[in-house]
């Protein structure tokens, strides 16, 4: 009976790989004679520069910062404005072609590889700051724009963008993975600072999530559009606007550095700060291995130990009441503080430094703020035990944290070793009542634990609203949700 089992078990699975292997090679049949038809049609929306064959243009479109391999689309498109999105949209919709926007390549989790082939929407060209309200502190951007660009054109206002991921991304990208960084324990993250969305579809119709033109404060009107699309990652639709919250620029700011003996009193130390009501913008942790290698590559000399970079928004007097009531050691002027802030941002490429030659990969997990001392102690047992390199670094404010997995890419018996200490990593922190991605998103690598994460009722729904917005499945396919067994 068993041996038959086996036997009936090993039929099915050559049939099924099978029936997998001849539909791909239909599928790519099939989408190369759609590309030939519609590259003349790709040309007359965007122009002769606007359509990219090239092998180099491709492969740089089909990756970003993460470990997972290239995967270049079949050709890149440069439209100029939401019209040419919506045509190209619709000549991709009609033709059965998938669509993968890109903004600048600095997701970490393959969110832009083109896993179905397909065209990818370079959103490069769209970089205007359309419409900015300086008393209502509300500004709305193309895709283009980065973070760092729109506080450069912001510098004269008195306002800033304070969501800060590290990377320059850009805005939309920014909102398609509900990024956000080191400010989000004041500032929160992009979830809460996006008003408004302008979006296509995988149809070509455009969409206004807010109603067009709105960019009220607050809303109790019908459903949340606006939040269903932040951190949709491109699976639902392309964002070619967002509306932005801006903030006034602190009159003063300080940093802190302070070294604690242990995880549990730097945490017990962010606890006490959060519930004093101290107007702190960034709180980060960082453990000993991390704060060596940022001593080692950003020259600094800081002790050793488990440490928080602390910075605080305010007045002048509430921040100089703050320096006189700490022992922390504190920069107050720009330069060190710059220095400091570099430093934490630079911290991927101090991790790097540790192993020459090695490549990185950084988890991102988020538990409840209780529950932090235990779960970096457990993992950094973890690590010890398995012999694997993995400073780590975290907003601590937030309870997330990431560690920087320095793995050797000629070792795959040390991949290996990395890839089960990440899934590890991730459950450890699903046990807690925490999340598997604090902010990097979902892509291709964290489908499975999204699903033990939501439980299949909420999958179903997942599923049924992509089915409902994307029925051909041509919306960055194969990224967040898996794909159903037929």
């Amino acid at each position: 009976m068993s041996l038959g089992l086996t036997a009936g078990r090993r039929l099915f699975s050559y049939r099924h790989c099978l029936l997998q292997s001849q539909t791909s090679v239909s599928e790519n049949t099939a989408r190369s004679a759609a590309l030939e038809n519609v590259l003349s049609v790709f040309r007359s929306i965007c122009g002769e520069d606007g359509v990219s064959l090239s092998e180099a243009v491709r492969e740089q479109h089909g990756r970003d910062e993460s470990v997972h391999r290239c995967c270049p689309p079949d050709v890149v498109v440069f439209p100029r404005c939401v019209e040419e999105v919506s045509a190209l949209a619709k000549v991709c919709h009609n033709s059965n072609l998938p669509i993968i926007p890109f903004g600048t390549g600095t997701g970490l989790e393959g969110g832009v590889g083109a896993v179905k082939g397909g065209v990818c929407f370079s959103l490069r060209n769209m970089d205007q700051v359309l419409d900015l309200h300086q008393e209502d502190f509300d500004v709305t951007v193309e895709p283009g724009v980065t973070r760092k660009a729109l506080n450069a054109y912001l510098r004269d206002t008195g306002l800033w963008f304070p969501v800060d991921p590290g990377a320059d991304a850009s805005l939309c990208g920014m909102a398609a993975t509900s990024a956000s960084g080191t400010n989000a324990v004041r500032y929160g993250t992009m979830r809460e600072n996006v008003l408004n969305l302008e979006v296509v579809l995988a149809d070509g119709a455009i969409i206004h999530t807010a109603g067009k033109g709105r960019r009220p404060r607050k809303t109790s009107a019908g459903y949340n559009l606006t939040n269903l699309f932040v951190g949709s990652e491109g699976t639902l639709g392309i964002i070619t606007k967002t509306t932005l919250r801006l903030y006034g620029m602190p009159e003063a700011m300080v940093s802190a550095v302070c070294s604690f003996p242990s995880v549990q009193a730097a945490v017990d130390s962010t606890v006490q700060i959060l519930q004093a009501g101290v107007p702190i913008a960034r709180i980060e942790f960082l453990d000993d291995v991390m704060i060596d290698a940022c001593n080692k590559y950003s020259s600094l000399s800081y002790p050793v130990t488990p440490t928080l970079f602390l910075e605080f928004h305010g007045t002048e007097r509430s921040l100089e009441e703050q320096v006189n009531t700490t022992d922390f050691q504190w920069a107050t002027d720009a330069e060190t503080r710059n220095r400091l802030w570099k430093a934490r941002h630079d911290a991927w490429y101090a991790a790097l430094a540790i192993r020459p030659g090695c490549k990185a990969y950084a988890t991102d997990v988020c538990v409840p703020l209780s529950q932090l001392p235990q779960i970096i102690v457990e993992t950094k047992e973890d690590l010890i035990e398995n012999k694997l390199t993995g400073p780590i670094a975290g907003h601590v404010g937030d309870g997330n944290f990431h560690c920087l997995m320095v793995v050797d890419p000629r070792d795959p018996e040390e991949q290996h070793r990395v890839h089960l200490f990440t899934e590890r990593l991730a459950r450890r922190a699903l046990a807690m009542d925490g999340t598997c991605t604090g902010e990097h998103g979902v892509g291709l690598g964290k489908r499975t634990l999204l699903c033990e994460e939501m439980g299949p009722i909420a999958m179903q729904v997942m599923h049924g609203l992509k089915n409902t917005l994307d029925p051909k499945n041509l919306m960055n396919p194969e990224k967040i949700l898996q794909p159903v067994e037929l």
